[in-house]
């Protein structure tokens, strides 16, 4: 029986059929390094401005990483990685990904939790809003059209699996500019959903 591929020949020959090691401990791959989103690249991102502030006069925390395979975008590929959201907040609202939709907007994608709890936040161009909640082996389907963002809420890593559409596009430009409708905090203890104060 032939050796399985290694996660560099993936880039070798993507069109090949292939086998890659995820831990589903940690959510790591050996296939390709980490992308890594600090706190500096939020800026903005949060309601509370002033906590951001504070937490950048320190060091710069990192938020999440993520692991994403060089598969060819095109259509009848899937696109699949590991997200890690790390604990943490900014003052009360606790740590994310920056969330996006896709630049095709109608694909849609699935995420299934490895380890840690926390929420995927989801909203649509005409307002619709959902939440729904990740613990280990459940699965979230985000539909298309929907925006979407992993948020931990728990005191470990949020660990999750991801598959979609390898040439459904990541559309970062609207969240940035617009953010959600929707903030996700702690209040006395609790998970709290709230309306974004800055969201025009």
């Amino acid at each position: 029986m032939a050796a399985a591929d290694s996660g560099a020949d993936i880039m070798k020959n993507p069109l090949s059929p292939f086998t890659v090691y995820f831990s589903l401990n940690n959510g790591l791959s050996n296939a390709k390094p980490s992308l890594k989103r600090y706190l500096s690249q939020m800026k903005g991102m949060y309601a509370d401005d002033e906590a951001f502030d504070q937490l950048m006069q320190g060091s710069d925390p990192l938020v999440y990483e993520f692991h994403e395979l060089g598969i060819p975008e095109s259509d009848g590929n899937l696109a699949f990685g590991t997200s890690i959201v790390y604990p943490g907040k900014v003052g009360n609202e606790f740590y994310m990904t920056k969330g996006h939709f896709h630049t095709i907007l109608d694909t849609a994608e699935v995420y299934y939790c490895i380890g840690g709890k926390g929420l995927m936040l989801m909203e649509n161009p005409e307002g619709q809003c959902d939440v729904q909640e990740f613990t280990p082996g459940k699965a979230v389907y985000v539909p298309g059209r929907y925006a979407h963002r992993s948020i931990n809420t728990g005191d470990e890593p949020l660990i999750t699996f991801y598959v979609f559409r390898a040439d459904a596009g990541h559309d970062y430009g609207t969240i940035e500019t617009k953010g959600y409708r929707n903030i996700v905090v702690e209040q006395n203890k609790e998970v709290v959903l709230l309306d974004n104060p800055k969201w025009k």
